[in-house]
């Protein structure tokens, strides 16, 4: 299959038992993308029903508008609903992307998905120094366009409620588990499914809108905040591509996502 003038490569030798599968493809990549999140919504949603049970059997007489009231209520319950959510989809969502693609898995160049070391150790060097600098650009950058009006995340929202030990394993989750599966879905498999329709320019665009409107929800739809994700989509994509590995943009978005949330941990302190 022609690709931009290159040839898609096969994957990697495989038993003769094993049947050759195809890349990444786009309604594979569309699928797989929308059934993580579904699938947080699905984790969440019975996470918070047990709880809320759970919350009736203790005290029998509350109604079931108090109960979800006062399941909601409670300290570090959204922080724990963001655990749940996170926690079940992620594994899951590795698990059907190496059953569906394995055979592309160690492949380092799209259309594989890059689970391999990069082609020069500096490149986890330049992802470091990216994570670090990214949320200052992102913010400075955001800060201008929002000219004024407050920047708010979900997740800062949650981490300012949350009690010190659910914060940290929830600091966990969004600095360790959340990175290694968006850039499997975005800088893996959507981005090596688009560079088998398009060039590599517009498959990082076409990746990047998509990853950053995607975090919209999550940012309470404004707008403002998309140049930033878009900046830092499209570095991941060039560590990715020029590293040929997933695991330069993952440390990355990792120290993005963490420096994200130290403010959590700077609050406390100022307050304590």
């Amino acid at each position: 299959m022609e690709v931009s003038g290159t040839q898609t490569p096969r994957p990697p030798a495989l038993p003769s038992s094993t049947k050759y599968r195809l890349p990444p493809g786009l309604g594979g990549a569309a699928g797989i993308i929308a059934g993580y999140f579904a699938l947080q919504l699905l984790a969440g949603f019975a996470f918070a029903l047990v709880a809320m049970f759970a919350e009736m059997f203790d005290h029998p007489a509350t109604g079931l508008e108090v109960a979800v009231g006062t399941t909601l209520a409670r300290p570090g319950m959204q922080a724990w609903l963001a655990i749940v959510s996170l926690g079940a989809a992620a594994p899951l969502t590795l698990w059907l992307a190496h059953r569906q693609w394995g055979a592309w898995w160690s492949t380092g160049q799209p259309p594989g998905l890059g689970f391999v070391a990069p082609s020069r150790a500096w490149f986890f060097a330049l992802a470091i120094a990216t994570g670090l600098l990214l949320p200052w650009i992102g913010s400075l950058l955001t800060q201008w366009l929002a000219q004024g009006h407050p920047v708010t995340q979900d997740i800062q929202q949650i981490g300012a409620r949350t009690p010190l030990a659910s914060r940290l394993l929830l600091v966990l989750v969004v600095v360790g588990v959340g990175p290694v599966v968006e850039e499997l879905l975005f800088r893996g498999v959507l981005l090596s499914a688009l560079m088998r329709h398009c060039r590599a320019g517009l498959a990082v665009a076409f990746s990047s809108l998509a990853f950053a409107l995607i975090h919209l929800p999550g940012l309470d739809y404004q707008w403002y905040a998309v140049p930033s994700l878009l900046l830092l989509a499209v570095l991941l994509a060039i560590l990715r591509l020029g590293s040929k590995s997933i695991w330069p943009a993952v440390l990355a978005h990792g120290m993005n996502n963490l420096l994200a949330v130290a403010g959590w941990f700077i609050a406390i302190k100022a307050t304590g």
